[in-house]
């Protein structure tokens, strides 16, 4: 993987993670610092899904 690609693809995995983690803030009521831990985290595994997700679908 080239340089820049790999910068491509952790740029989009960070787009994805905040966008998901901003969704996720806005549904839940309290925010207590476990709970969002445990929200970051999945939302970079829905990131990372995402991404793994789109690539499956363009054939690259």
């Amino acid at each position: 993987m080239r340089a820049g690609r790999l910068g491509a693809t952790i740029a989009e995995v960070l787009v994805w993670q905040a966008a998901l983690s901003a969704l996720w803030l806005v549904l839940i009521s309290t925010v207590d610092p476990l709970e969002l831990f445990v929200g970051l985290g999945c939302a970079l595994m829905g990131a990372a899904a995402a991404v793994a997700a789109r690539r499956a679908v363009s054939g690259r």
